[in-house]
């Protein structure tokens, strides 16, 4: 007699009941099992019995293409072949003991039964495993943390999507989100907070592009077609406050006559003389100095473009570095803090707010830019190089081979001689050779 049960009651009955009567309705076929085509193993039907003790490599036959998989290793997988769309293929359900004899003939009756009415197991099966939109922004912020250069990062990420994006959007499955659920997490913030707003549709944007990839959706329900929808909210992007470059020598003047402490005030004008970011001045060690070949080498890891840059050092700046010897505390750090540790990221930026000063560190950057491109004619490659911009287009980018070093020292030497005799607020210091 068969040993498939007769109704549906029968199958969605006690599982534990199913397999005892799979012990009694079907033969101890350990040993009567014969190998086919080397691999397949061939019976009238599997009992729980033989389920449970059955340690001989190979796949072992039940019925409505339910097979037991048994590995060398003794691991016992249910797999299932089918015909979907006329199409073989093969379905994973689960493994034993996790998954019993009875409760994978339930899987297989059902999953024969959709594809026989023209569904598609598979296709169920995945959008079962389609996560929430809250399991996949953690998953998108763990694949993106190990390039993230400042830990702040992860922090923020998880911040804002917490705050804005999770009420709303956390328990729903990434292939439900809509270009709707997204515009009302951005209403109440797209006028009041726009750059909040701007950073929350970016993030959501980067876990619906994931969700993408992994194949749980075919769109994007935060990229343009919301950009569409959603009104001007009438701010523009806010750039880093500058001052004009005729400006700069008496901010380095107010700086250098304050009250701040001797490293905070060399490390600024050390950033004003070299154009660098505050975060590559104030991390900056003394083996990335080299005053022989007056140049200083910051590594990739610590560059926004994360490649190496050589940044030429002109008289002014090794005077200030030889200045910071004589703070120097064993840390390496060339401009290390009272405590030891690097300077915080606050701290140029509090000087400057406490001095009056309408600018923030990365403004000097621009305040540089514009002044190399009003009072020299330093081709655009080199203010941009003096700058460790990458350059974007394709085809210059294959032909820009040399970090074109010397033309850059000329430039940052001039750029020395425009702060020291603009308004006399910079003299440059002597400089002792081979020190």
């Amino acid at each position: 007699s068969s040993i498939f049960p007769s109704s549906m009651g029968d199958i969605l009955g006690d599982t534990k009941m199913a397999d005892k009567m799979a012990d009694v309705e079907s033969p101890d076929n350990g040993s009567k099992n014969l190998r086919r085509g080397g691999g397949t193993k061939r019976s009238p039907g599997l009992s729980a019995a033989f389920v449970r003790t059955v340690r001989s490599p190979g796949r072992y036959c039940d019925g409505n293409g339910l097979n037991l998989a048994v590995q060398p290793s003794g691991s016992k997988q249910w797999v299932q072949r089918l015909t979907i769309h006329r199409r073989r293929r093969e379905l994973g359900l689960g493994g034993y003991p996790l998954v019993s004899l009875a409760e994978a003939r339930v899987a297989a009756f059902e999953n024969r039964k959709l594809a026989r009415a023209g569904g598609d197991p598979l296709a169920l099966k995945r959008v079962s495993a389609v996560p929430a939109f809250e399991q996949a922004a953690h998953a998108v912020i763990e694949l993106h943390r190990p390039s993230w250069r400042n830990a702040k990062h992860a922090a923020q990420w998880s911040a804002t999507l917490a705050e804005y994006a999770f009420p709303r959007l956390s328990k729903l499955s990434v292939a439900a989100v809509t270009t709707s659920d997204v515009m009302e997490v951005l209403k109440p913030i797209w006028h009041t907070k726009p750059e909040t707003a701007r950073r929350v549709r970016q993030r959501i944007s980067a876990v619906m592009k994931w969700a993408v990839a992994q194949g749980f959706r075919a769109d994007n329900p935060a990229g343009d077609a919301i950009g569409a929808a959603l009104p001007r909210n009438g701010r523009s992007r806010r750039h880093h406050r500058a001052l004009p470059h005729c400006a700069v020598a008496a901010a380095v003047a107010a700086v250098r006559t304050s009250n701040a402490g001797i490293a905070t005030k060399l490390a600024f004008e050390f950033l004003v003389l070299t154009a660098a970011r505050s975060g590559e001045i104030r991390l900056a060690t003394w083996a990335e100095i080299d005053t022989d070949s007056r140049q200083w080498s910051v590594p990739g890891e610590r560059m926004k473009a994360g490649q190496p840059h050589r940044v030429p050092l002109c008289n002014r700046a090794r005077a200030l570095l030889a200045q910071a010897r004589t703070i120097a505390d064993g840390s390496g750090l060339v401009f290390p803090s009272p405590t030891g540790r690097a300077l915080s990221d606050a701290t140029l930026s509090k000087l400057l707010r406490e001095l009056g000063i309408d600018a923030v560190p990365h403004g000097f950057r621009s305040s540089f830019r514009d002044w190399a491109g009003e009072f020299t004619n330093a081709p655009r490659a080199v203010m941009e190089a003096a700058l460790a911009h990458t350059v974007r287009d394709k085809a210059e980018a294959a032909y820009a081979r040399s970090d074109l070093f010397e033309r850059r020292r000329a430039l940052m030497e001039q750029w020395e001689t425009y702060l020291s005799t603009d308004a006399g607020a910079l003299v440059p210091a002597a400089v002792h050779h081979g020190g």
